[in-house]
């Protein structure tokens, strides 16, 4: 089920937090999977400007303020949503129960909760944001796919997590759910010659070009490709971080900040 309110993928309202929205169903639960706008406001405590450190420390303290306006609107409570420290790696963790304002998280790219209670946000500006949604289980999942995380499997590597949590005796049973969100798009994502055929040789679908002629990478559809081979029910936000305003893009307007894939779940 969409929710067509403003910003669940048409044009955002200038106040709405969200680019895209949409509630599905889970195990009869209500599963909330969400991309945030720049209206949301700077996620990440790793992008903060230059500057003494009183400067700094308001514009970590601003980035608290973001996060726990963004929870209110999530109805989840403050500080309880999962983030990891992204590296881009392949490296799935578990969610644990552990939220942000509990102290330092916890390394990786992709975040499990096994029984989807627990709010997860996985931050990007350009790179792909991905959530998972498992209909069997109720479990839930974002990941970090860039194109060093594409390439080293972390999609698969999630994937694999949340087949670990169905039972022996479920069967097939309903597909895994997966929205690939905004990120940069092939016709934007210039990459050096040796880098696409690199990358080609693990992805082929994702050698492109860009809208001016030179070698790219088609971040979006290379993930759509690894999901689909592992028989996932794949849907696509159509829109690109750098042509986008309404989104953060580290190649457009580097160090202005980091949106996020969210999944919750509310009663």
């Amino acid at each position: 089920m969409l929710d067509h309110s403003p910003g669940s993928g048409d044009a955002a309202a200038s106040s709405d937090p969200f680019v895209f929205h949409e509630v599905t169903d889970a195990g009869g639960r209500a599963v909330h999977v969400a991309f945030t706008s720049v209206q949301a406001g700077n996620l990440a405590f790793h992008v903060l400007p230059d500057g003494s450190g009183h400067q700094r420390e308001r514009a970590r303290q601003g980035v608290a303020a973001a996060r726990t306006r963004l929870e209110e609107r999530m109805g989840v409570d403050a500080g309880s949503t999962a983030f990891v420290d992204q590296i881009h790696s392949a490296d799935v963790v578990d969610a644990e129960g552990a939220g942000w304002g509990d102290g330092p998280v916890r390394v990786g790219d992709a975040i499990v909760s096994a029984g989807g209670s627990q709010a997860l946000a996985i931050m990007v500006a350009d790179c792909l944001p991905v959530v998972f949604v498992d209909p069997v289980t109720g479990a839930t999942a974002v990941a970090h796919a860039g194109r060093r995380g594409l390439q080293d499997g972390v999609l698969q590597n999630t994937l694999d997590r949340l087949a670990a949590l169905r039972p022996a005796d479920a069967g097939a049973g309903e597909p895994v759910r997966a929205w690939i969100g905004p990120g940069v798009c092939g016709a934007c994502y210039e990459v050096p010659e040796q880098m696409r055929a690199e990358s080609a040789t693990v992805l082929p679908v994702a050698s492109a070009t860009t809208s001016w002629g030179t070698p790219s990478l088609d971040l979006p559809a290379g993930a759509e490709a690894v999901l689909a081979a592992r028989g996932v029910d794949v849907h696509r936000v159509q829109l690109c971080t750098v042509e986008d305003e309404r989104l953060f893009s580290h190649r457009r307007a580097p160090g202005r900040g980091r949106f996020a894939g969210l999944v919750w779940r509310t009663p």
